[in-house]
């Protein structure tokens, strides 16, 4: 069965190496300042809406849209600046937002299908038990893979310096695990489909 998550990263075929140093030594100042300021407001208000949004599941099984495509946008929005800074995955700024269509910014693709109900036993499986049967077993697969994937992030930084091309068969293994985890996540702790996270890096 497909999964409701889709998440997807274009691969660029060029990367600037001044870009690459100016996020290295900058990026905190230019990026993560700004952005997490702005993040960590929004934060507040998806937190907020996780909360309320976990009652509303469990009285009336459904997660109510607005509130999902808030909290949706926020975490687009977050794995927006990370593409861009750390990872340096792209060279393309990120939006100071989240909505889904971006003029001119196409660097990343983030959605999950909006579910027209959800489980309430499932709900209070996930919220009791969750941490013993989805996250310890995906969370020691993805660490294990986790340990080649930041060795590749390492490798790719200095590939970026000297060749201006992020090497392709690391950008998808790098996708790929991100995409896994991305699953998980949105199975638990944020209850936004019922369908468990596949393992493997699909």
């Amino acid at each position: 069965m497909e999964s409701p998550v889709h998440f997807s990263v274009t691969y660029p075929e060029k990367l600037s190496i001044g870009f690459l140093l100016l996020k290295t030594f900058f990026g905190q100042l230019f990026v993560l300042i700004p952005h997490l300021i702005c993040l960590c407001i929004f934060s507040i208000g998806a937190i907020v809406v996780m909360f309320i949004a976990w009652w509303a599941i469990l009285f009336t099984g459904k997660y109510p849209e607005k509130m999902f495509h808030f909290v949706l946008r926020f975490y687009r929005w977050y794995f927006r600046v990370y593409l861009y800074y750390p990872l340096f995955m792209t060279d393309q700024y990120p939006p100071f937002t989240g909505v889904k269509d971006v003029p001119a910014y196409n660097a990343m693709e983030f959605d999950i299908e909006y579910p027209t109900s959800l489980s309430r036993g499932m709900l209070l499986l996930k919220t009791f038990f969750g941490y013993f049967y989805v996250i310890i077993p995906h969370c020691i697969c993805i660490y294990i893979l986790s340990i080649w994937g930041y060795i590749l992030l390492f490798l790719s930084w200095w590939a970026i310096l000297f060749t201006g091309k992020f090497p392709k068969g690391w950008f998808d293994y790098i996708v790929k695990l991100w995409r896994w985890g991305i699953r998980v996540m949105a199975y638990f702790p944020l209850f936004m489909t019922d369908q468990y996270p596949d393992f493997g890096l699909k």
